[in-house]
Parts: C-alpha cells; sequence; structure tokens
C-alpha cells in the first residue's frame, strides 16, 4: 500500500475572479472550463460567487441612487 496522496492544487484569487465573471457574463472557453475545473474547488466558486454576486448588487443600487438623485 502506498502513501500516495492525491493533492490538489488551488487556484489563486485572480483565478477565482475570472471564472465567476465570465460566469456571470455566460461566456467562456471550453479549454478554460477545463482547466478551471483541474485547479479550482467548488467551495472557492461558491464564495466567489456570492461575493460577486453582491458586489453586483451593490453597484446597481449604488447606480440607482446616482441617477435618480
Amino acid at each position: 500500500m502506498s502513501n500516495v496522496t492525491d493533492k490538489q492544487t488551488s487556484g489563486t484569487i485572480w483565478q477565482v475572479a475570472k471564472a465567476v465573471m465570465f460566469a456571470f457574463m455566460g461566456i467562456r472557453k471550453k479549454s478554460d472550463l477545463e482547466k478551471d475545473a483541474a485547479t479550482l474547488k467548488p467551495v472557492q466558486l461558491i464564495i466567489g460567487g456570492i461575493i460577486g454576486g453582491a458586489l453586483f448588487v451593490i453597484g446597481v443600487m449604488l447606480l440607482v441612487r446616482l441617477v435618480v438623485s
């Protein structure tokens, strides 16, 4: 029995931000998608999606407030 550990490298913050941004826009190359699937962990994408969604909602609220005032 060997002690081989299957260590998955985690992605950087920039990789997570790019993946979430492209997911919001709905555009992504298949090669980039496969690379992200191999390097990013689901927890990273979930947290990135929540942060990205919150930033989007705050940005829309600030834009509406700026236009209305």
